[in-house]
C-alpha cells in the first residue's frame, strides 16, 4: 500500500484536487488509486490517531484503517490519497510563539505510523502568508488580529523553518516530501492530479484544466479546450507551456489582480511579505529531500 497525504496548507486549493480525482474514478481504478471520501475515514484517522498518541498502529487498528478508506473502492487498492487542510493544524493553531505551523513537523511520523511500514508520501501546497493570514483570520470571526499573530510581526512569519523541519521528520520516517506554490496551482494542477494519484501522463482526466478555465476568458476556454484535444500534451512540461500560453493571451485581467489582504495593511507591507515569501521558496528548493514543482 501506499500512502498519499495531502496536508493543505489552509486557503490553498479548497478540496479542489481530492475532488477532481474522485470524480474521475475509471482512471484511478485502473491506477490501483483511491480518495476515499472524507466521510469514509476522517473520523477513523482522527480516533486511531488519538489513541495511538504517535506509535505504530497494531494490525488490528491498521485493518479497521484500510477497511473504512476502502470502503465504496470499485476495484483493488494499492495507493490511497488523504486531503485534509486541519492535518497540520487547526485554523486557531497554524501560528503559535514558535511561528507558522508550529507543530507542523510533529503531526507526520504519526501519520506515518497509521500504516507502519508502507510507503509514505507527504504533499503541501505553500502559499504567500501574506493571503494565509488573512485567510486564517476570516476563518476566526471576533478574534483580534494581533492576538492571532501571537506577537509575530507578519513578516516575520516563514515557510522555511517550517518544512526544514518538516523535511528533517519525513527523512526519518522514509517519506517524501512535494511542494508547490498555491499561486502557481493553476498551471501545476493537472500535474499534481497525476503525481498525487500515480496517474499515467496520457490519463484524460475530467476538470484538469478548471482552474486555468476560472481564470480566462470565455473564448480562450473554447480554444484552449479544441487545443488540447486535439493536441494532446505528452509530458508536464508541454502541458504546462501550453497552459501558460492561453493563459497569457486569455486571462481575464480582474482575476490576475489580488486586493490587499486586510484592511489596513500598506502596499509595502504586502511587497514586504511578498519578498520574504519567494526567498523562502528559493531556500527551501535547495533542501536536502524537498521536491518543489515549479511551472
Amino acid at each position: 500500500m501506499h500512502l498519499v497525504f495531502h496536508l493543505g496548507a489552509h486557503a490553498t486549493d479548497e478540496e479542489r484536487l481530492i475532488r477532481t480525482l474522485a470524480a474521475n474514478p475509471e482512471a484511478m481504478a485502473s491506477a490501483a488509486s483511491h480518495a476515499p471520501a472524507p466521510g469514509a475515514y476522517r473520523k477513523a484517522l482522527r480516533e486511531a490517531l488519538i489513541a495511538l498518541k504517535g506509535r505504530p498502529a497494531d494490525p488490528e487498528t491498521q485493518k479497521t484503517l484500510r477497511d473504512a478508506c476502502t470502503t465504496g473502492a470499485p476495484g483493488p487498492v494499492a495507493r490511497l490519497v488523504f486531503s485534509y487542510e486541519n492535518f497540520l493544524a487547526l485554523p486557531d493553531r497554524a501560528i503559535g510563539p514558535a511561528g507558522l505551523y508550529p507543530a507542523a513537523a510533529d503531526k507526520l511520523a504519526p501519520l506515518a505510523n497509521l500504516f507502519p511500514g508502507e510507503t509514505v508520501a507527504f504533499h503541501l501546497g505553500l502559499i504567500n502568508p501574506a493571503v494565509l493570514i488573512a485567510a486564517l483570520h476570516a476563518r476566526q470571526p471576533g478574534r483580534d488580529l494581533d492576538d492571532m499573530l501571537a506577537g509575530h510581526a507578519p513578516e516575520a512569519l516563514r515557510w522555511g523553518p517550517v518544512i526544514a523541519r518538516m523535511a528533517e521528520v519525513a527523512g526519518r520516517c522514509g517519506a517524501t516530501l512535494t511542494l508547490w506554490c498555491n499561486e502557481d496551482l493553476p498551471l501545476l494542477f493537472p500535474e499534481l492530479l497525476r503525481s498525487l494519484a500515480d496517474l499515467p501522463e496520457e490519463a484524460v482526466l475530467a476538470g484538469e484544466l478548471a482552474l486555468v478555465e476560472d481564470l480566462m476568458e470565455l473564448e480562450g476556454v473554447k480554444r484552449l479546450r479544441a487545443y488540447v484535444a486535439n493536441h494532446p500534451p505528452l509530458s508536464a512540461e508541454q502541458r504546462r507551456k501550453v497552459l501558460r500560453a492561453f493563459l497569457e493571451k486569455f486571462a481575464r485581467p480582474e482575476a490576475m489582480e489580488a486586493d490587499l489582504p486586510l484592511p489596513g495593511w500598506t502596499e509595502a507591507l504586502v511587497a514586504r511579505i511578498g519578498a520574504a515569501y519567494e526567498e523562502d521558496v528559493a531556500l527551501i528548493a535547495q533542501m536536502p529531500g524537498v521536491t518543489v514543482l515549479r511551472p
